[in-house]
């Protein structure tokens, strides 16, 4: 890589004074993926890979070919051999930078004349920010991705479990162990090695209510390797209660649109601030007219109550004996990681930066995520939200209630468990968030035993909700998943303690009018179930 990198700059700055800078990327992975249903499995696959990445800026780091709405056309990819053939490396790499480095000088040229003839941007910030080069060479042995007999035998088990429940009505377990190392060369002087194994374990289950509402559990575990997963009986005993659920939320009524005090656990409220602030803390966000900028011209001023602090620290690998999925040592521009204090009491500090500059903050920070093939962008990795401002766990159900008596509501909500959520941060849209919850109760003050309800989701708008947090619970609660955006798929986790609000609003979910199986599964109509093996 260094090689070919040497040559190809110094020959093509030779013919064109404008290319500042060139970076290789190659991520070398084997993944076995192994999916299962009902004890067989439906598709095991073991493929290795070596994915390149040719990153070409042609211009200058003030005006660049990657400026506004041109950063696809900064980077290009392939497959290269997976063989230590230097020849066949170097000539795929070769090829990928001609290609690159046409693509790059043709809309350098285009971005120089649209600058030229548009107005002049609010945010007049470099395209690019020079940072130091970092030599890091990390050796450490990979835990080797298990064989794959193993894995589909795993993933037979667990999926089995599921046929002793008649009313889930589809399910599904996906085990992926990951093994990889990232190499990174560019023109700066940067040279990186960094290894990387994981393994995810997904569960999930479905089930349909009568008037057609579709209904899921899903629960996902992460570690570094398939021993740091938890016990075998652990897993039957959340398939158990999967199936529980599902079962309870078939005769739930459906929950009516409703604003008023809710009690998110620490789950629900880590993805809350995933959805809800991290996203509009990424720098990136806060220039261009295409970003809506909820917080770009916040910054020194309040924008969460003064008992809460939220960083995000992709240094960081575990919290409270679970591992973190965000956790990394260099991004994917070759920057250090670096624990960021976006939020200190309340009052916005910072952003997520990659090497993309805004106005006050020139640098990055470590923040520079994407896919192999994709263009990075400040992202998130480990946020977590710290509370001043805290009550014994126990106690919070009674906060609840005497917050309901207080607005002289006749119920208040609890979300126990949340699979997930989306946010809208572009211009010209509604700068609106959305949490899909999957375990909500109605709490009421009058003793009455809570009820489960179903087909409720979190909306509303940020500035307006993040203020109606009034305390938190002491314990600090793990989300685990893998974040979308512009910059593609990556691995995250969010952090919180349990959020006690004075105003949630939900509405009604849509669902369509499908009508339930008629007949019920194979085998449920035999005097005797069907054995499967293990737990539950």
């Amino acid at each position: 890589m260094q090689q070919e990198l040497n040559r190809a700059h110094t020959d093509l700055a030779k013919l064109d004074s404008s290319l500042y800078f060139i970076s290789y990327g190659v991520r070398d992975q084997t993944t076995a993926m192994v999916v299962g249903s009902q004890g067989s499995l439906v598709a095991s696959s073991r493929p290795s890979v070596r994915l390149a990445n040719v990153v070409v800026r042609d211009g200058g780091p003030a005006l660049d070919n990657t400026h506004g709405e041109n950063r696809f056309s900064g980077i290009s990819f392939g497959l290269i051999a997976l063989t230590s053939d230097k020849g066949a490396i170097a000539r795929e790499l070769w090829e990928l930078t001609f290609n690159e480095y046409r693509r790059a000088s043709e809309t350098y040229l285009n971005v120089k004349t649209t600058t030229e003839v548009n107005a002049k941007e609010e945010d007049t910030s470099p395209d690019f920010s020079p940072e130091a080069p970092h030599v890091y060479t990390d050796s450490t042995v990979l835990p080797r991705v298990s064989d794959q007999q193993a894995l589909e035998s795993m993933v037979r088990r667990y999926s089995s479990w599921f046929s002793r429940y008649p009313l889930v009505y589809r399910s599904g377990v996906v085990l992926m162990a990951d093994e990889s190392r990232r190499y990174l060369v560019s023109t700066e002087g940067t040279r990186i090695v960094v290894p990387d194994s994981s393994v995810r374990l997904m569960i999930e289950a479905q089930t349909q209510a009568d008037d057609g509402m579709d209904l899921m559990r899903v629960e996902s575990f992460q570690a570094a390797s398939l021993e740091g997963l938890p016990a075998e009986r652990e897993i039957g005993a959340v398939v158990e209660k999967m199936a529980s659920d599902l079962k309870s939320l078939r005769a739930a009524p459906v929950a009516e649109p409703f604003a008023g005090p809710a009690l998110l656990s620490g789950r629900a409220a880590a993805v809350f601030f995933h959805e809800d602030l991290g996203h509009r803390l990424e720098g990136h966000r806060q220039r261009g007219e295409q970003e809506g900028q909820t917080f770009t011209k916040k910054l020194n001023q309040e924008v969460l109550p003064e008992f809460l602090t939220v960083v995000d620290d992709p240094t960081q690998s575990t919290l409270s004996g679970v591992n973190l999925s965000g956790h990394y040592s260099y991004d994917d521009e070759g920057v250090p990681a670096s624990r960021v204090e976006l939020i200190q009491n309340g009052v916005l500090k910072n952003f997520l930066m990659s090497r993309m500059p805004i106005k006050g903050f020139e640098k990055s920070n470590g923040h520079g995520r994407a896919q192999a093939n994709l263009m990075p962008t400040g992202r998130q990795a480990n946020l977590m939200v710290i509370s001043s401002r805290t009550v014994k766990d126990r106690d919070l159900r009674q906060k609840l209630i005497d917050e309901i008596k207080k607005q002289g509501k006749s119920y208040g909500l609890y979300f126990e468990d949340i699979q997930g959520g989306f946010t809208l941060t572009q211009g010209g849209l509604p700068q609106s968030f959305l949490v899909l919850p999957v375990l909500v109760w109605k709490v009421f003050p009058d003793g009455r035993p809570d009820e489960l309800v179903r087909g409720v989701d979190i909306v509303g708008t940020p500035l307006a909700a993040l203020n109606h947090i009034l305390l938190t619970g002491e314990k600090t609660e793990v989300f685990n998943g893998i974040c979308g955006a512009e910059s593609g798929n990556v691995p995250v986790s969010a952090a919180a303690p349990a959020l006690l609000f004075s105003e949630i609003e939900v509405q009604k979910r849509t669902h369509l009018l499908n009508r339930p199986p008629i007949l019920p599964p194979p085998g449920v109509e035999m005097p005797e179930p069907p054995h499967t093996e293990g737990p539950p």
